[in-house]
């Protein structure tokens, strides 16, 4: 059976848009080399680091305080963090 001009022209537009997705995520960042790896990669890497994920709700002005003292460091959140809980509770392995 033949199909209708309306069902060819809905399927030809099905077709161009799954190519323009293709093309979108063809060029992402993720894919240019030395960019960030995917999530499992980097759960594999934090598992044998011995990092576990730890999620805490804390007031917005200490967020935006920590975050500042992580840029203004050029460390990372987590490397702050895990520097002051260390001094916090007088661990050995503090800076």
């Amino acid at each position: 059976m033949a199909m209708k001009s309306a069902d060819l022209a809905r399927l030809k537009g099905t077709k161009i848009m799954g190519q323009m997705k293709q093309e979108r995520g063809a060029g992402r960042a993720a894919d240019a080399p030395g960019a960030a790896v995917d999530k499992r990669e980097q759960r594999r890497r934090d598992q044998a680091a011995g990092l576990v994920p730890f999620a805490v709700k804390l007031d917005h002005e200490l967020i935006k305080q920590v975050t500042a003292l992580a840029q203004s460091r050029k460390a990372s959140l987590t490397d702050v963090v895990d520097e002051l809980l260390r001094k916090a509770l007088g661990e050995p392995g503090s800076k």
